[in-house]
């Protein structure tokens, strides 16, 4: 198993920045990819953005592209989501996950283990 744990979430304004975190611990050695998803009230949840592990590639929304940048660090097993140039539909519960190497990066089958989610609230 692996263990999620988010934090960085808050209430910024329209313009403003947050940046979340991620640490992983138990089997991190499975890990493949890590991304991040998002739910808004009433919305289902969404792909955000992702990042191959030991590759490094990157993968995002259009909706957030230009505007989010997802790294990590392979020593603190921490995958990190920048996000800049906050709207307030970027409101939402911010998810980190854990995959494998099977099904596609945005798909939220693809991600087997799941964080409880830290709120980013975007006032206007």
């Amino acid at each position: 198993q692996v263990q999620l744990v988010e934090s960085g979430g808050g209430l910024v304004q329209a313009g403003g920045s947050l940046r979340l975190s991620c640490a992983a611990s138990g089997r991190t050695f499975t890990i493949y990819r890590m991304g991040w998803f998002r739910q808004a009230p009433g919305k289902e949840r969404e792909f955000v953005a992702a990042i191959r592990w030991n590759a490094g590639s990157t993968y995002y929304a259009d909706s957030v592209k230009g505007r989010f940048t997802i790294s990590r660090d392979n020593a603190k097993i921490s995958v990190y989501l920048q996000m800049n140039s906050l709207k307030p539909e970027d409101t939402a519960v911010y998810y980190c996950a854990v995959g494998d190497a099977t099904g596609a990066t945005i798909f939220q089958n693809s991600y087997r283990y799941w964080g409880r989610g830290t709120q980013v609230t975007v006032s206007s």
